[in-house]
């Protein structure tokens, strides 16, 4: 795992779910930011967020 690529806890802070507005949980491993709400899985690459629903990855509410 590279740790330089973090996400600044700040933007954490700020971000939602743009589909629910709800929040996000960070998936450091996966590099993912989580909205258990809908379900979906947004990617981080390069340590920026990928906010858009077209990119985001269904997610299991089992795994």
């Amino acid at each position: 795992m590279n740790d330089t690529t973090k996400v600044d806890p700040k933007l954490l802070e700020i971000l939602v779910c743009p589909v629910t507005k709800g929040p996000l949980v960070y998936d450091a491993p996966a590099q993912e930011l989580i909205s258990k709400q809908a379900g979906l899985a947004y990617p981080i690459r390069d340590g920026i967020p990928i906010m858009l629903a077209d990119e985001a990855r269904k997610v299991d509410d089992d795994a």
